[in-house]
């Protein structure tokens, strides 16, 4: 309740004295809104019609309330303040915006009371006061609350609408009615990107939340470093970017900013991040690109490379070892003997990966030289091909690779004995 002071003689109470000047009031307010936000006044004139009647509206309760010796209430400020935030907050104009166009004009009215009240009204002028404060503190829940709701609102559906024409592009299916849905113009060559996450550790929150914060992640950076939203499937795992070829048929994106791409999202997200890239594909061309891309950093997660941008020529052996057909299940099949000695299987492997050092091989799997050599030639005996030939040894690394890649049903490990 306001308690108001003693006035002399018949003098009428500030807030009614305010009440004849509201029009002329709320113009003042809505004027020192839009001046305190540039770029507001480039708009059409009648793009903020809807204001001045909740103003007044608004003020009207507001002065009711006082009238009666209360608080104005959340409800009463919704009525008029909720609708207003809706419409400019599906306008797109940003919520820093309209609370810096609040204070602003709130500014103005408190001028307006100062400038009216005698001498002998300040404690009218500090209940009116607290009046106002009151009425602040619930426009700005209900603006954030609302503006809030309708920003994401409109964010998923956009999100959803371009997420939709990624995958039909992606498919090879039509995309103009998709695209016209997103408000998009489709382009006639895009960069195909596949965006692939190392599996992390387990982490102990909902996945739900991991998976939003990775999707907010991947679009802040993506634009920052990239300067586009662009369309994407990205679910939190796995996705694939379309970045338009508007230049020329090759990459516009170029090296550096896709390795930071993928460096800062590997450092946000805790793991390993494989970016694929397939530059200057025709829309015809897509769902091509996308499985090509897709393989790419698949095969780059599996053979265990670390972060970073992976083209077809960084990968091309591992790439054509890896197609299906009768020439890689034969090499598959030559290192089938070993597979049941897992000492031979980790002693071929690290003959392959440290070649002529010898000595560094055994080390990696904790035997002496001569040990080594034993085991690489019982690795010899069991397949067929000799690690210390040249040319055995590249038809062993290819069937190592595809092995990594499509591994044989497990089998007994049949130990040391071998």
């Amino acid at each position: 309740m306001f308690a108001l002071a003693a006035r002399p003689g018949d003098s009428s109470p500030i807030f009614a004295r305010l009440a004849p000047r509201l029009p002329e009031i709320a113009a003042g307010m809505f004027d020192a809104a839009l001046a305190a936000v540039p770029g507001l006044e480039d708009l059409p004139e009648d793009h903020f019609a809807d204001v001045m009647p909740s103003l007044l509206g608004g003020a009207m309760a507001f002065i009711r309330a006082l009238e009666d010796g209360r608080m104005v209430t959340a409800e009463e400020v919704a009525q008029y303040v909720t609708p207003v935030v809706e419409r400019h907050a599906e306008d797109r104009i940003p919520l820093r915006q309209l609370m810096t166009g609040l204070f602003s004009g709130t500014g103005y009215l408190w001028g307006e009371i100062a400038r009216t009240a005698a001498p002998y009204e300040i404690p009218d002028v500090a209940a009116v006061g607290q009046g106002i404060l009151e009425a602040l503190m619930h426009i700005t829940i209900i603006i954030s609350e609302v503006h809030s709701g309708v920003e994401q609102s409109i964010y998923t559906v956009e999100r959803e609408a371009r997420r939709a024409l990624c995958a039909a592009l992606l498919r090879g299916a039509p995309a103009d009615e998709l695209a016209a849905r997103a408000d998009i113009a489709l382009e006639d060559r895009y960069d195909v990107l596949t965006l692939h996450l190392r599996p992390g550790p387990l982490i102990m929150v909902a996945d739900a939340m991991v998976t939003r914060r990775r999707i907010r992640q991947f679009q802040q950076t993506l634009y920052s470093l990239i300067g586009t939203t662009a369309l994407n499937t990205f679910d939190g795992s796995d996705g694939i970017i379309l970045l338009p070829s508007r230049s020329r048929p090759t990459s516009v994106v170029g090296v550096a900013p896709l390795e930071r791409l993928a460096t800062s999202l590997a450092e946000q997200f805790g793991v390993d991040v494989f970016i694929a890239e397939c530059p200057g594909s025709t829309r015809a061309d897509l769902p091509r690109a996308a499985r090509q891309t897709t393989d790419l950093a698949e095969l780059a997660r599996l053979l265990g490379r670390h972060t970073g941008v992976y083209r077809l020529d960084d990968l091309l052996l591992e790439y054509q070892l890896t197609r299906p057909g009768p020439a890689r299940d034969r090499l598959a099949e030559r290192i089938a003997p070993i597979l049941r000695h897992a000492h031979l299987f980790d002693t071929l492997d690290a003959h392959i990966r440290h070649g002529s050092d010898r000595k560094a091989a055994a080390a990696v799997v904790h035997v002496h030289p001569n040990t080594f050599s034993y085991r690489l030639r019982r690795v010899a005996e069991l397949t067929g091909l000799d690690p210390s030939d040249p040319h055995d040894s590249r038809l062993l690394a290819a069937a190592l690779t595809i092995h990594s890649l499509y591994p044989a049903p497990e089998t007994p490990d049949l130990g040391e004995g071998v």
